[in-house]
């Protein structure tokens, strides 16, 4: 893994992660009871977004070391990806 794929890596595990952390523990309008005129009830109360930005990036970057590892490391290589078919036969 070179420079650029490992810059490419993290930051598609970046936005995953967040996509995955956004909804954790959101509360809605209704649930505060506290409905803006004009939005659906169902709409975010609001988002600590210092907390969660700070979380994805924690995970995301261990996520990534752990790839990292995996790939830099040799635990799996090249050849055994091109011999991946060979188990389910």
């Amino acid at each position: 893994m070179n420079l650029t794929g490992g810059i490419v890596l993290y930051a598609v595990l970046w936005f995953l992660t967040l996509f995955v952390v956004i909804p954790i523990g959101q509360r809605s309008q209704q649930d505060a009871g506290q409905v803006e005129p004009g939005t659906p009830a169902g709409a975010p109360e609001a988002t600590p977004w210092r907390r969660k930005l700070t979380l994805t990036t924690l995970i995301s970057a261990a996520i990534w070391a752990l790839v990292a590892w995996v790939i830099l490391g040799g635990v799996v290589t090249r050849a055994d990806i091109e011999n991946l078919d060979q188990i389910f036969r």
